[in-house]
């Protein structure tokens, strides 16, 4: 299930291997392959090795210090990652408020973030949601209220990924209580050691402390840390959800999961023959593989027209809609090909506290991978607000 690349296109894919099988630690590609959850070094680690390459931030332009490459590069890229068993760069810095920064930000902003992002200095979050205001965010309650050269921000973030692992979050704040919802929000970035501030775990159903709760408590933060002007904070909160969206699909990661899965169907036997030879689970089989192809197309049209620094249109709804449901899909037929045999779980394992053989640790990886799927549909804007957008904004309803 490939696409026809062009002869330097492959002569890429080539060197992308080639530097994957050298630089990546093999400590970390087994964590990832057995799906073991990572630690904060592991990602750390991989990402300065990304770094040194040239080729961490492989959506930014060369005059940011990215490598320049074109939307089939960064896919091929991203394929290559996942096929090896590499971590996902973690998104919040390089992928999400790096290209706001770039959009909207200062000078001064670009040239003091842009680098520290570049060089891992920084480990960004996000502080988006809050308790009531998830997929309606522009009902965020979260002030920010002036005070000379700084605001005074007090409110509440929830499920801000890898927020215990942060030194920077990036977060949408209420500057105008009087205004249309939208147009009162600003864009603030907030050191995340000022005072004032509390990280709360919240643990999530496969056991991980993944996400936490954000306190913001008289928090002083420098005007000259706002993004765009007062009261443009909806705008670039919007551009950086398209990114966010698109990074959704997880193209990727969905491929290597329907490799695994086409793996294991071909392996375990049902009365005698291999799974993948009965007709009712080698038809959901074979619809999810063109689905992800038709997927894959779409997916090189949208970031193609994003090219230049813009931002991925309303498609961008389609590609989270449909990559996430695919991705869903995925793991619920491993989880079915499994069997009985996927019921056990294994958190031990998980968090690389005990070993298991090969077949035990395909089930416990398995499992909280189908926990984990679960969410894909939700964060970034639950689904059901995506086909609203794209039924507004595309098909004009």
């Amino acid at each position: 299930m490939n696409l026809t690349f062009s002869p330097a296109e492959q002569v890429f894919r080539t060197e992308v291997r080639r530097f994957l099988s050298d630089s990546l630690p093999g400590d970390i590609r087994e964590r990832v392959r057995s799906g073991r959850y990572l630690r904060a070094d592991d990602h750390l680690r991989w990402q300065n090795i990304l770094s040194e390459q040239g080729w961490l931030a492989s959506n930014w332009p060369t005059e940011h210090g990215g490598p320049g490459w074109g939307p089939v590069q960064r896919h091929i890229f991203d394929e290559e990652c996942a096929a090896a068993h590499a971590p996902t760069v973690v998104p919040f810095g390089v992928n999400m408020v790096a290209p706001v920064i770039m959009k909207f930000g200062t000078a001064e902003q670009q040239q003091h973030y842009l680098p520290r992002i570049l060089n891992n200095q920084d480990w960004w979050c996000q502080g988006y949601s809050e308790p009531g205001a998830g997929s309606d965010l522009a009902s965020l309650t979260t002030r920010a209220v002036r005070d000379g050269e700084h605001y005074i921000v007090n409110g509440q973030k929830t499920w801000t990924t890898l927020g215990q692992h942060a030194n920077m979050l990036f977060c949408l704040v209420r500057t105008d209580s009087a205004a249309k919802k939208q147009v009162g929000i600003s864009f603030l970035l907030i050191d995340m050691q000022t005072s004032g501030i509390s990280v709360r775990p919240i643990i999530t159903l496969d056991g991980a402390h993944e996400v936490n709760e954000v306190f913001l408590d008289n928090v002083r933060v420098p005007v000259k840390n706002r993004v765009g002007e007062e009261g443009q904070g909806w705008t670039c909160a919007k551009f950086l959800l398209t990114h966010e969206r698109t990074g959704i699909a997880g193209l990727g990661h969905a491929k290597q999961a329907l490799r695994h899965l086409k793996s294991l169907a071909y392996h375990i036997e049902h009365r005698g023959k291999p799974l993948l030879t009965l007709p009712s689970f080698r038809q959901r089989v074979v619809k999810a593989e063109l689905e992800l192809m038709a997927l894959e197309v779409t997916n090189l049209r949208v970031i193609a027209a994003a090219r230049n620094g813009g931002a991925p249109g309303a498609e961008s709804s389609l590609l989270k809609v449909r990559g996430s449901e695919l991705r869903q899909e995925l793991s619920e037929l491993t989880r079915r090909a499994l069997g009985p045999a996927a019921l056990p779980f294994f958190p031990e394992f998980l968090h690389g506290e005990a070993s298991l053989d090969e077949g035990l640790a395909q089930r416990a990886a398995g499992s909280a991978q189908y926990f984990n799927r679960r969410k894909l549909s939700i964060y970034g804007g639950a689904n059901e607000i995506q086909k609203t957008i794209v039924a507004k904004t595309i098909l004009g309803m």
